[in-house]
């Protein structure tokens, strides 16, 4: 619109759908009421109505009862409106950025989560602390993914799948995304591999397994001056058979397909120094729904 098409408000108005202020069922005019003046401004006395003040107290205790009650719902390790597992947990599905359901596992099998419940919230759980687990710079040491495929695996595929797992963790794969040949970082720099689920779903439940696909977004690279494997952002989903084995969910295959991936932002990307402190300031977390 040009300046010349613009309506002059010193004009006399219009109609009152013209002005392009106006509000349905209401005017521009603004009424000032001074100390003291009784008055509306049009002869009219205001209405003084106490019950509309004993309604307002009645809205805020109704809220303060509602938050003690929230609060103390969440010591007895069930969410709001969300059962502890099976086909009730799929009320949780109202606030799926919300933790509910049952508490988050106490039980570590060395450093990852174990001792998951036996029912789907359970399976969501492990699928998406697993997919952590397998999604960390630990994998690109032998010895230490070595353990973790023993601790979120069915035990009859450790075996063939450490092995498998040793042949595609190659030198040739370690040098190309810029660590030593056995998989040690180089001086002065910072390997960087997180994977950070963003949201999990059961597409299959049985009474002893469970399939669950897990949204993520991950973390790759070399965090440090000179680097020329910088530290980048992918987006990716692991789907994971799992399998009720000796008390605990574990993973009889997985998979992993691309995205879905968000249009990226307008964020400036951070310097090598302060992608290498986060690293190592930032802790990670136990997830559980």
């Amino acid at each position: 619109m040009s300046h010349g098409d613009e309506r002059d408000y010193r004009s006399e108005p219009g109609p009152r759908t013209e002005d392009p202020y106006s509000t349905i069922g209401g005017t521009r005019q603004t009424r000032t009421r001074l100390p003291g003046d009784d008055n509306d401004g049009y002869g009219r006395r205001p209405v003084r109505n106490t019950r509309s003040l004993a309604m307002v107290v009645g809205v805020v205790v109704l809220l303060i009862a509602a938050i003690a009650l929230a609060n103390l719902g969440g010591g007895e390790g069930k969410g709001s409106g969300a059962g502890g597992g099976g086909k009730d947990s799929a009320t949780a599905g109202a606030g799926p950025t919300a933790p509910t359901g049952t508490k988050p596992v106490q039980g570590k099998n060395g450093t990852i989560a174990a001792g998951f419940a036996h029912d789907e919230q359970g399976a969501q759980s492990a699928a998406a602390n697993y997919a952590v687990a397998l999604g960390s710079a630990e994998m690109f040491d032998k010895a230490q993914r070595d353990a973790i495929l023993q601790a979120v695996y069915d035990p009859a595929v450790v075996t063939s799948l450490q092995a498998d797992m040793a042949q595609a963790y190659s030198p040739q794969f370690l040098a190309n995304v810029g660590l030593n040949e056995d998989g040690s970082t180089p001086g002065g720099m910072t390997f960087v591999s997180r994977t950070v689920p963003v949201g999990t779903k059961v597409t299959a439940q049985g009474e002893n397994s469970a399939t669950v696909e897990v949204w993520c977004t991950g973390l790759v690279g070399m965090a440090g001056e000179g680097s020329t494997k910088p530290v980048t952002g992918t987006w990716f989903t692991i789907t994971q058979q799992l399998k009720w084995i000796e008390n605990d969910w574990k993973i009889e295959s997985s998979a992993q397909t691309e995205g879905p991936t968000p249009v990226n932002g307008d964020n400036r990307a951070s310097s090598a120094d302060d992608i290498a402190g986060a690293v190592d300031g930032y802790g990670g977390f136990t997830y559980a729904r």
